[in-house]
């Protein structure tokens, strides 16, 4: 799931899987099929 969130005055998208940020829901989502979480994130 996806979930909206206010980040310097602008509107991101929030992998609920790993945390990791967009600023395009349409790319959060994308990637949120393939989201591996037993990985870690490399952009944190």
């Amino acid at each position: 799931m996806v979930a909206a969130t206010q980040k310097d005055g602008e509107t991101w998208y929030q992998c609920d899987e790993c945390g990791m940020l967009f600023d395009s829901k349409r790319d959060a989502k994308a990637h949120e099929e393939y989201c591996d979480t037993d990985s870690p994130s490399y952009l944190q």
